[in-house]
């Protein structure tokens, strides 16, 4: 592998992975996710990308994330536009914007708040080929068992069951942003619609692809507030309600694919004669 890339030499390298995280007021946590990334993939000697997509925040995350552009030019800022008031329109639509915005052939994906550890991003390379994959899913509940209450846990356990009878899901943590797939799957993911950052692997399953997953690391959040609240009405509700109307367009998708035919050389119409006229 190549190390000690110069920033001039990574910019001409063809772009081979784009990083993408969405972030919501996480000015404080901008700088180190940044570094990690940076130190997870420079070894690899590949081509990168890093995509952070703001989401309508309020405090200095885009001023954070473009303060690194002049030293690193593959740091990239996407801002959502109109957002309500002090609120972004959430993580599908920022997993949207940021996958239209990526260069590379893959994507990999993970949240801004550092609870996802960068230096998993490599081995699931690994595995994407290995498996001859076409998405690897992180997984973070054997580390979550550890840490996680009893409540938490229980919801958890009660979500998965829903959505493996109800989808057919057998994903152990689709949760879990960290992830890795190819952009052609990105780009076909319906997440102009709420909530269906939910249902990522689920999806790339029910197109056709092969998802397989991976044990990866989960840490506590650097800095910051969590975005998402705890509870039946915050997250129990909704994401049943989601579950439904993922159920309902899923059995409505229909095959869009297609094929030109044309007539084989031999079998064209030859051209009309000219007709001639003699004085």
């Amino acid at each position: 592998m190549r190390t000690g890339q110069s920033d001039s030499d990574r910019q001409i390298r063809e772009t081979t992975l784009s990083v993408v995280a969405p972030a919501h007021n996480e000015q404080d946590n901008i700088d180190l996710l940044i570094e990690e990334v940076e130190a997870a993939l420079e070894p690899l000697g590949i081509g990168y990308e890093f995509v952070i997509v703001d989401d309508g925040s309020t405090d200095n995350t885009r001023a954070a994330v473009v303060a690194h552009q002049s030293n690193r030019p593959w740091v990239r800022c996407v801002a959502m536009t109109q957002t309500p008031p002090g609120k972004g329109h959430g993580q599908s639509a920022a997993f949207h914007a940021g996958f239209r915005a990526t260069r590379g052939r893959l994507i990999a994906v993970l949240d801004a708040d550092l609870q996802n550890d960068p230096a998993d991003i490599p081995k699931m390379l690994d595995l994407l080929e290995e498996a001859n994959a076409d998405f690897v899913q992180g997984d973070r509940s054997a580390v979550r068992k550890q840490g996680d209450s009893t409540i938490r846990l229980f919801g958890s356990w009660v979500g998965r069951s829903f959505r493996r009878v109800l989808l057919g899901d057998t994903i152990t943590d689709t949760g879990c942003s960290l992830r890795v797939m190819k952009r052609e799957i990105a780009l076909q993911l319906p997440l102009e619609f709420k909530g269906m950052h939910r249902f990522i692997p689920a999806t790339a399953r029910h197109l056709g692809y092969t998802v397989v997953e991976m044990p990866v690391n989960h840490r506590h959040r650097h800095a910051g507030e969590p975005k998402y609240g705890m509870g039946i009405t915050k997250r129990a509700l909704p994401g049943l309600v989601d579950l439904f109307a993922v159920r309902y367009m899923r059995n409505r998708r229909r095959p869009v694919s297609s094929q030109e035919h044309c007539l084989a050389i031999d079998e064209q119409p030859a051209p009309p004669k000219a007709e001639h006229t003699h004085a």
